[in-house]
């Protein structure tokens, strides 16, 4: 449709549009094309994005053909007015017909405008269906196929390079640990082997404490071991059970040794000399006889001021002295040995200094005990395990032959004396 602005008063010329001429202005936007050289990801996102483009690019040209059609209607309006109808005949008188092919019936033109807007609307539902279509099925189920395909196969290649890994790390492991279980099956066996002999010696003992080492032969070999060590002491007191009828002399009932001084504190009978008690290489006989074959208690206390020193045997006192090693403190971090006497730490033992005999109840305490606490200790009356080396059974090792037997009864030692 074609006009021209005038002033007020003149005529308008109407032109008819024919049915197919709507579709000439509403050409359908072209399908995006997939890209080829872009991830599918970006390449959705490319089409999608041209596709809302395109819709309100339609939507703009739909809203210029509507504002269009309004001012068509309103022209039409016009013309079927009284001024529109003396100008057609006026025309008509003249002998022109500037309106062309458009129908001389007003109704006629209406209802050709109705047929275009609705063919319109017609296209633009077929529009916004194809975009749609296109959205659903054009792109995505193509391309998220081969998305999906290609990060599931990158996950299963991660898969099996860390199971690659694991397999290597097992492998490794396995070879680094096999000496470690040799070693530990060793173990397990010699333990075994122990369990099976103390199982045949009927030495499963009633309570940790409930138990005696025997040392029956003078050897350089049968010993015990203690495996604590002592602290630093500025004063001790040792006691213990033990029994022995060897001749000459009972031997070396403990030793212990530090770096630097193999007789830090050592209780030996040999030969034919007294029972002696050494502290740092200082001796001091002592007034104890325990050779009889019988079971006695012993206990020696000693502080570094003024190096004083005290027997007891079977809970009385049977000598006291001064002036053993003064101002020494025990050393720390030496070996403590039962049953023989150290020329080195822990070794170079003298058969001649074995002690041969039974032993229990051996306790350190770090200070000087009183006289009834040891009396109370002798007459089985309490029993008061040593704060610094307990008599437990898991503290004492033995070897060479020693062995380990649950012990008579405090009571039954007593009715030995």
């Amino acid at each position: 449709a074609g006009e021209q602005e005038s002033p007020p008063g003149s005529r308008f010329v109407c032109t008819s549009l024919p049915l197919d001429a709507a579709g000439a202005g509403c050409p359908l936007p072209p399908v995006p094309m997939q890209g080829g050289a872009l991830p599918p990801e970006e390449e959705l996102k490319a089409t999608v994005l041209q596709l809302r483009e395109t819709v309100l690019q339609q939507k703009e040209t739909i809203g210029s053909q509507r504002e269009a059609i309004r001012e068509l209607t309103g022209k039409l309006s016009r013309c079927e007015g009284a001024d529109g109808k003396s100008a057609w005949k006026n025309e008509v008188g003249k002998g022109k017909d500037t309106m062309g092919d458009l129908p001389r019936d007003p109704a006629q033109v209406i209802d050709q405008l109705s047929r275009t807007m609705q063919t319109l609307k017609d296209r633009l539902e077929s529009l916004e269906h194809q975009l749609r279509a296109n959205v659903s099925y054009a792109a995505l189920p193509t391309d998220l196929r081969e998305m999906l395909q290609r990060r599931l196969g990158e996950l299963e290649r991660q898969l099996l390079s860390k199971v690659a890994e694991l397999e290597d790390e097992k492998s490794l492991l396995h070879n680094e640990t096999s000496a470690h279980r040799q070693k530990t099956e060793t173990a397990l066996n010699a333990l075994l082997e122990r369990v099976s002999e103390l199982e045949k010696g009927n030495s499963a003992f009633k309570s940790p404490d409930e138990f005696k080492v025997s040392l029956p032969l003078r050897t350089n070999y049968l010993y015990g071991k203690i495996k604590k060590t002592l602290p630093e002491l500025y004063a001790f007191t040792v006691c213990l059970w033990l029994r022995s009828s060897a001749s000459p002399g009972i031997g070396t009932p403990f030793s212990y040794a530090v770096p630097g001084q193999a007789n830090e504190i050592v209780l030996i009978e040999w030969g034919n000399n007294p029972i002696e008690l050494l502290i740092n290489d200082k001796v001091a006989q002592l007034p104890l006889f325990i050779s009889d074959g019988k079971w006695h208690h012993i206990c020696i206390t000693w502080t570094t001021r003024d190096g004083m020193w005290e027997a007891f045997q079977d809970g009385e006192k049977l000598g006291t002295g001064e002036n053993l090693a003064p101002w020494h403190p025990i050393k720390p971090g030496g070996v403590l040995i039962l049953g023989q006497e150290q020329d080195t730490v822990g070794g170079r033992f003298d058969a001649t200094q074995a002690f041969v005999g039974e032993m229990s109840q051996f306790n350190i305490w770090d200070r000087v005990l009183k006289a009834e606490d040891i009396m109370n200790i002798a007459n089985c009356s309490i029993n008061m395990p040593g704060n610094i080396i307990p008599w437990v059974d898991n503290n004492v090792d033995v070897f060479g032959g020693a062995t380990k037997w649950p012990v008579e009864t405090c009571e039954e030692r007593l009715l030995d004396l």
